[in-house]
């Protein structure tokens, strides 16, 4: 992986060899500088990969190669061959636990190690964090949006940018709520929950009942082979005379779809409903199926919509169910599950709550795995140290200033459990104490002093790789998704909020703010 970088990493690598500051100790920080979609927060993510891919961190024979045809032909061979003992033996990385609430400003992680190896890192670690933490927050957002009981399902593969961005979706939307995924290849790898029944393609390929091959099915507490089709068809005229419904308008390919997959899939069958019309036929063909399955034993597990008005289509279909749970004694009827999808953003979520809905599950591709309100998390990687000496980046832009030196960051929460404040002190302060008054400086107000006092104060970073290897042991997907919900339940619902959330301030102890200060002076 050490070649996934930007050319001038090797080209600024080139450099520090030639001056011999190559092995000078630094220290870099990852960070972004504002919540993404208009939030106040977001989740942390890609830190297993980005350490993986730490471990493995060397350039080959090959990779050497190729780089000696990309530099200028005045590059030094001793620089190449220098190239090749490199690793990241040498190098630390302290980070907030994966699946973590992360706040503007403050460092998802911090690297050390000698300055050339820690300029080479930089490409590879944003890429591996960028979009990980973008995708698991948007679908934080959904989750949020969508409730604790409503299940959502990730299916963006065919709509992702090309595969990796695909499992990658798949992965990190698990991490921030969602949970199944229609990817298949993404359930192998990582252990996700994979959901899918049928599309309309396989519903248009039947035209006729004589299409259906077989016909019969076991009931569920054994017996005799039944025929299924001319269960449902006799279910049908029940139906629709209970719907007030023509039958010979219901759509035959439609009904012998459904019995085909039925009679394959007994224990799970699910109507896509609107293939051609959802009160007409849709509706009427799923009752007729489910119902005979029910009398040989079976439940089916759902119905989904893929277009239409889904939150009012959705109330008209509970009602049906109902009735036909009623009518013909069937209890568990009136609970079957209704799906949607269909280009489902946040605004939809937004309406169905509004609108009031019947809606179970939702499945979300398109603007979860792209995020369009926003593509980037925007993280950047800062130089903080060199040699023992703190760097910084002025600028009249206060938020692309960057804090410099090597730094803890404190988490300080109040009486209810509510994090109210994250506080930057340099490596060498000692640790703030719960119920201690704290003097600090906002970002973004430093020119003003604050006084706080924290019930509990929680290090957010810990060390996971050292000496070439991981030394923390990594929590499962499982794990991490786990983390990230309660992470997420413990934000104060005016940070939580997903639209015009109030600011979550990031602090500085005086001594930080006096470095800071120093810095600036010197550098005018």
């Amino acid at each position: 992986m050490a070649p996934l970088a930007d050319l001038y990493q090797l080209s600024m690598a080139y450099g520090h060899w030639r001056a011999r500051r190559h092995r000078a100790p630094a220290a870099a920080e990852l960070f972004f500088r504002r919540g993404p979609f208009g939030g106040s927060f977001a989740l942390g993510a890609g830190l297993a990969e980005a350490l993986r891919c730490l471990r493995a961190f060397r350039f080959s024979n090959a990779d050497v190669a190729y780089l000696r045809s990309v530099l200028p032909s005045t590059t030094e061979d001793a620089f190449f061959e220098y190239l090749s003992t490199l690793d990241a033996s040498e190098v630390t990385v302290v980070a907030v636990p994966e699946g973590s609430v992360v706040f503007p400003r403050v460092p998802f992680l911090q690297v050390k190690g000698p300055l050339l190896v820690v300029q080479l890192l930089e490409t590879m670690l944003l890429c591996l964090v960028n979009y990980a933490s973008l995708v698991a927050t948007n679908a934080a957002r959904f989750r949020f949006l969508a409730g604790p009981d409503v299940k959502l399902i990730e299916m963006g593969l065919r709509r992702a940018q090309g595969p990796d961005g695909a499992l990658s979706a798949s992965k990190y939307s698990y991490i921030g709520g969602f949970d199944s995924t229609s990817n298949v290849l993404a359930g192998k790898l990582y252990d996700i929950p994979v959901r899918g029944t049928i599309a309309h393609s396989f519903i248009m390929s039947f035209t006729s009942l004589e299409e259906v091959q077989p016909r019969e099915v076991l009931p569920q507490g054994g017996g005799e082979p039944v025929d299924l089709l001319a269960l449902a068809v006799s279910w049908l005229q029940r139906v629709c005379e209970l719907l007030q419904t023509p039958p010979e308008r219901t759509n035959q390919g439609e009904l012998a779809a459904f019995v085909s997959y039925a009679i394959t899939f007994p224990g799970n069958f699910q109507g896509l409903l609107d293939t051609y019309c959802v009160r007409r036929s849709g509706l009427p063909n799923f009752c007729a199926v489910a119902l005979a399955l029910q009398q040989l034993g079976y439940r089916a597990i759902g119905v989904r919509l893929d277009s239409g008005d889904l939150a009012k289509q959705s109330k008209e279909i509970r009602g049906v169910l109902r009735a036909c749970g009623a009518h013909f004694q069937v209890p568990w009827f009136e609970s079957i599950p209704i799906a949607v999808s269909n280009d489902i953003s946040e605004q939809s979520l937004e309406e169905f709550s509004r609108e009031g809905s019947e809606i179970d599950v939702i499945g979300i591709g398109t603007n979860l795995v792209t995020c369009p309100l926003q593509p980037s998390l925007g993280c950047v990687y800062k130089l903080v140290e060199v040699n023992g000496s703190p760097c910084l980046k002025l600028t009249e832009d206060e938020e692309k200033m960057t804090i410099p030196g090597t730094k803890m960051i404190y988490r300080l929460s109040d009486a209810a459990g509510h994090p109210f404040m994250d506080l930057m002190a340099l490596e060498e302060e000692p640790s703030p104490s719960a119920g201690q008054e704290l003097v600090v400086r906002v970002l973004g107000q430093l020119g003003e002093t604050s006084k706080v006092v924290p019930t509990t104060v929680e290090p957010l970073h810990r060390t996971y790789f050292s000496d070439g290897q991981v030394c923390e042991p990594l929590p499962s997907l499982t794990e991490v998704r786990t983390h990230a919900q309660v992470s997420l339940s413990l934000l104060n619902p005016a940070h939580r909020r997903l639209h015009d959330p109030q600011p979550y301030p990031v602090a500085v102890t005086e001594r930080l703010h006096q470095l800071l200060t120093t810095l600036q002076q010197a550098s005018q």
